[in-house]
């Protein structure tokens, strides 16, 4: 009896060694778990910081989850930082992958931004607290109406507090390689605060890491941050032509990254 207990000591290291599939829920579950647990150890440092809901409290978050990413076995490439160095508010627009992209959003969160999220998120547990002590902003993507009324409130927060917002305008997730059609809050968003946009393009994580095929291998992540795209001047009928020209610079910024995957029946812009 004394010796079962050494099984399972046994046994792990060599499914680490031999099982992509062990390995790929290993990873996955850690990953949530230890997320909870630094969200459990953010929560009274935010508060005790801020006093509760702000979006200062995303320094804090920054910082504990920055050497997430090492237990994982990735890395980050960044390029074009210069680009982030802009002065008052903006609105940053990247591809959304899975739910690794937080580690890329806070490999380069700049100071004074937050998120913009899906409500569901709130309900996460700890991690859905520290979103709501983080000031992410929560949309209800089942109601329109909603959603464009948060979106007004958001512009007028980012002007009144001189905050950024990082959005997702494919609005789900996406691992094709390509990009989805982009929603069109993140632009009314921009255009209604006459703020700046700054697009951000995340590598495909299709070289290491295959969902249906449950694999999740070390990897590079490559991230190019693109110049600023002006919105002064423009009004909503500008909209639909500022969202296809950061839709078309963030395609060909994704499509020449290394690990990016070319797909012929991939969404296209004209």
């Amino acid at each position: 009896m004394d010796v079962l207990w050494m099984i399972p000591l046994l046994l792990f290291p060599l499914l680490m060694w031999t099982s992509s599939t062990f390995v790929f829920y290993f990873k996955k579950c850690f990953y949530v778990g230890w997320m909870m647990v630094l969200a459990l150890v953010a929560i009274p440092l935010c508060i005790m910081k801020s006093g509760g809901r702000s979006v200062e409290n995303m320094r804090i978050i920054r910082v504990l989850v920055r050497h997430v990413k090492y237990f994982l076995g990735l890395r980050f490439d960044v390029s074009g930082w210069e680009h982030l160095q802009t002065e008052g508010p903006y609105v940053i627009i990247s591809n959304h992958q899975s739910s690794l992209d937080v580690l890329g959003l806070m490999e380069i969160l700049p100071d004074r931004c937050t998120m913009i999220a899906k409500k569901e998120l709130i309900y996460a547990g700890t991690v859905g607290l520290i979103c709501w002590l983080g000031g992410i902003v929560f949309i209800n993507r089942k109601k329109p109406n909603d959603a464009k009324s948060v979106m007004v409130d958001a512009a007028k927060t980012m002007l009144d507090d001189q905050i950024r917002l990082w959005v997702f305008p494919e609005g789900t997730r996406n691992q094709t390689g390509d990009l989805l059609p982009f929603k069109k809050g993140a632009f009314h968003l921009a255009v209604q605060a006459q703020v700046p946009i700054i697009p951000i393009v995340f590598s495909a994580y299709n070289s290491f890491y295959l969902r249906k095929e449950k694999q999740f291998n070390s990897g590079t992540i490559r991230v190019k941050i693109l110049p600023k795209i002006d919105t002064r001047g423009m009004t909503s009928d500008d909209i639909p032509s500022l969202s296809d020209k950061s839709f078309n610079l963030m395609r060909a910024a994704l499509l020449n990254l290394p690990n990016s995957v070319t797909q012929s029946n991939g969404p296209c812009r004209h």
